[in-house]
């Protein structure tokens, strides 16, 4: 009797799971995939039948309301079968091609009469993407050889806004998925693939393998971005006009928390509309050069350097030097911007002030080159960021290991290393969040077709920089804005900004040196200085008639302040005196 009640207990347990997977089945096939078997249902017995669908993308505004940024829209294809339709006359066939076109389907009679005598082809497909009420129209017309059936495609309200970062989608052979942006990085959260939400979904359950938000293991859903559609907007508005202003190669720039690496703008000028690629030109306007590729910074990098030396003890804010104006190391000599001599006892307040090269490589020189060196590498400047778009390049600073005295005189001001301007954004954050590396990122949270959500935690990576030292650097480069940069008059009464501009020469291709007359401009800053919680890179690519960032990105860092000051209600700061000097 015992043996028959274990067996029986088991078998009951085995009907109960049974049960259960069929429950659970039937959920994923009539709720969570209902609308992809009514659309294979329904378009079986149609030739070239789409039940495309895929998850969308959301931006989010500041009050927390989702935004598509890229969706699905459904509509109707229009096709004809061309062994009907020539069983008419020709001016029954004009007729039918008046009725059509004055639903505002199509517009091209030569095409329709293409179609219509390919006479052993029974399908053609005349025109996509129509809207319901277009499709209706047609459908309500009644000619025989001429259909309409359901059609879903890709589409992004937002046009070009954020359009590198978001990416879009497109064919490889046969294949149709994300090629560039979070499109593709998100791949396999984004597809839809019928029955793979409900394998996933009991991988999930029964697995006690602890699942990451990286493509390749993720069941299948929607992402949130931190994008905010009028910061991503402003940002946009600002690039177009450096370009207007200067006809500069192209221009960029990514507005982030530098406490927890929330990108809330990420742009690019020249950029492209994803939803009509017929005037883009060349593919190369879909990569994400804030993402893929590496400049010499020039003298933003300054703040870093002054940042080591800090940290070190090497020198503080009042520390002097004499200033020679140009200097030989190696045998080769460089100079500060103007090539000639600044004065003598001169702090490091003035160094950051007038931006002078000199300066900054006596502070390398009183911490030493392997000091140097490792701070360098401790910001990252070498590593990947991990942020979650596809194809992030490696910056180039193997001249921080040549142990020569110019390579690392030269770095200290942001030349001789090539640095991506996503790694760039990272190690100008330490300065503004207490000295920790962060990692940027553009997806905060993940809603899986499940029902269940993964909200992705920002992450605290090691402190580079002691918070003392952030305190110095961020009231040294808030006295830049105060008094240096254009002469003080872009000074915020009421609000403390940190902030240092750059310019660097352009390097010829093949090693040949620098152009004389072509630079990369940069600029970052960041508000409030004491507590930020916004930091603004711009960059602007050989702008043309100018010489310097401070005239060509200065107005764009100082809108795009005010915007957000006033756009997140950012209290006052300037009552509260700056923290005691250390």
């Amino acid at each position: 009797m015992k043996y028959s009640a274990g067996r029986l207990r088991f078998f009951s347990i085995c009907i109960i799971i049974f049960a259960i997977v069929l429950i659970v089945k039937l959920y994923f096939v009539q709720v969570v995939s209902s609308d992809i078997y009514k659309e294979k249902a329904e378009h079986q017995y149609v030739a070239g039948a789409n039940y495309f669908d895929r998850g969308t993308i959301y931006f989010s505004s500041k009050d927390g309301t989702l935004v598509p940024g890229a969706s699905v829209k459904s509509g109707f294809v229009l096709a004809i079968n061309p062994e009907i339709l020539t069983l008419n006359s020709d001016t029954q066939l004009q007729a039918i091609y008046d009725k059509i076109a004055n639903t505002g389907a199509i517009n091209d009679s030569e095409e329709f009469y293409a179609k219509v005598h390919k006479q052993d082809d029974p399908y053609e497909e005349l025109a996509s993407k129509l809207s319901t009420e277009t499709g209706q129209r047609i459908e309500n017309l009644e000619i025989p050889g001429v259909t309409v059936y359901k059609n879903k495609w890709r589409i992004y309200p937002g046009g070009s806004m954020a359009a590198q970062a978001v990416g879009l989608i497109g064919y490889k052979g046969d294949e149709l998925a994300g090629r560039y942006g979070l499109e593709r990085y998100y791949e396999n959260v984004l597809k839809r693939s019928g029955d793979e939400a409900f394998v996933n979904f009991f991988a999930e359950i029964f697995s006690n393998i602890k699942k990451s938000v990286t493509p390749g293991d993720s069941p299948e859903g929607d992402i949130v971005t931190t994008i905010e559609p009028s910061v991503e907007s402003f940002l946009e508005d600002e690039l177009i006009k450096v370009e207007n202003t200067y006809s500069s190669e192209f221009s960029g720039g990514v507005i982030i928390d530098p406490n927890t690496g929330e990108i809330y703008a990420m742009a690019e000028n020249p950029t492209f509309n994803p939803n009509d690629l017929s005037s883009v030109a060349e593919p190369e306007v879909f990569r994400n050069k804030s993402i893929e590729d590496r400049y010499e910074m020039g003298s933003i990098i300054k703040a870093l350097t002054m940042a080591a030396g800090i940290d070190t003890g090497a020198v503080t804010p009042t520390t002097t030097y004499n200033d020679p104006g140009c200097e030989t190391l190696n045998r080769k000599t460089f100079c500060n911007y103007d090539g000639v001599s600044h004065g003598n006892n001169l702090t490091m307040q003035t160094v950051l002030n007038k931006s002078l090269n000199t300066g900054v490589a006596f502070v390398v020189s009183k911490m030493g080159n392997s000091k140097f060196r490792d701070y360098f590498k401790n910001y990252g400047l070498g590593d990947l960021t991990g942020i979650d778009l596809p194809n992030e390049g490696k910056s180039l600073v193997s001249n921080l290991d040549t142990g020569r005295d110019l390579e690392y005189a030269q770095a200290s001001f942001g030349q001789g290393i090539a640095l991506t301007p996503i790694v760039t954004v990272r190690a100008l954050s330490t300065l503004a969040n207490g000295g920790y590396l962060i990692t940027p990122h553009l997806v905060k949270e993940v809603d899986y077709k499940i029902g269940t959500k993964k909200t992705i935690e920002p992450e605290k990576g090691r402190q580079v920089l002691k918070t003392q030292t952030t305190e110095t650097i961020s009231r040294m480069l808030t006295g830049v804005v105060d008094n240096a940069l254009k002469n003080g008059t872009v000074r915020l009464p009421h609000y403390s900004v940190a902030a240092k501009t750059g310019t660097a020469q352009i390097a010829k291709p093949g090693g040949g040196g620098y152009y004389e007359d072509r630079y990369l401009h940069s600029f970052f800053g960041y508000f409030p200085s004491y507590d930020p919680k916004f930091l603004i890179f711009l960059y602007t690519y050989y702008p043309k008639n100018v010489q310097y960032a401070s005239e060509t990105l200065t107005d764009s860092f100082i809108d795009l302040t005010k915007f957000l000051i006033n756009y997140y209600s950012i209290p006052p700061d300037r009552d509260a005196p700056p923290p005691p000097a250390r």
